[in-house]
């Protein structure tokens, strides 16, 4: 992906945002060089790989397949592991009108998915065969606001404002905006966006490559390594 196309989508993601009653913490906003000086007072930030996230799952057709999110918070495994501490992450996302975001399931983190505003978000469920690879036909259940709903392998539910799905590990999943753009929550445990996320199609990248047009407004999560080394 360009960086000026980048800019572009963060730009009009803050307008989203905003537009649902949503502000970005403090950190979004900071320029690369505000990062730079503030990299030692912003290592759990960085460690914790908290920020901007725009991924066209290195396909180049971010309108068709891509997703934007926004890490707000994110815990320690370690914590996770021994079951006390920060054991949670929160995000925002958004799918744009039929973007996709491919069907995949993480090892790890179970989530709650929410729809805080727009339009409809469409999300396509698949159960898990015996040894957890992808299922065409195995379905499974789901919690949908706390009531437990069945689904057949390859079923879609559709999730109006305010109403969410809880997906476990196992769970394979899919999501666009149907109708429309939406505006999604995201409240899970621990999140590793590097490892802990499985595709379906093999030919998936998590995160894209950077075509350095124009300078950065600011950095995404995947520029910490590089940019704040």
């Amino acid at each position: 992906m360009k960086r000026s196309r980048i800019n572009d989508i963060m730009a009009a993601a803050d307008d989203l945002i905003r537009h649902h009653g949503f502000v970005l913490p403090p950190f979004a906003y900071w320029t690369p060089d505000e990062f730079r000086a503030r990299k030692g007072q912003a290592q759990a930030i960085i460690t914790a790989r908290m920020g901007w996230d725009i991924t066209d799952y290195g396909q180049g057709a971010f309108d068709e397949l891509g997703l934007f999110l926004f890490t707000l918070r994110n815990g320690r495994l370690a914590d996770l592991q021994r079951g006390g501490g920060m054991c949670y992450a929160e995000k925002l996302l958004i799918s744009r009108k039929d973007q996709h975001s491919p069907c995949h399931t993480h090892v790890i983190k179970a989530e709650d998915i929410i729809n805080r505003g727009g339009a409809k978000l469409a999300v396509r469920l698949n159960g898990s065969n015996p040894d957890g690879s992808f299922s065409e036909t195995i379905g499974g259940t789901v919690y949908c606001d706390g009531v437990p709903r069945a689904f057949k392998g390859g079923e879609v539910i559709l999730l109006s404002p305010g109403e969410s799905v809880t997906l476990l590990p196992g769970d394979w999943h899919a999501f666009w905006g149907e109708g429309g753009d939406v505006l999604i929550g995201e409240v899970s445990t621990v999140n590793d966006d590097v490892t802990d996320n499985v595709f379906v199609s093999k030919k998936i990248g998590r995160f894209s490559e950077i075509e350095e047009d124009v300078a950065p407004t600011h950095l995404l999560v995947s520029d910490y390594d590089r940019w704040l080394a």
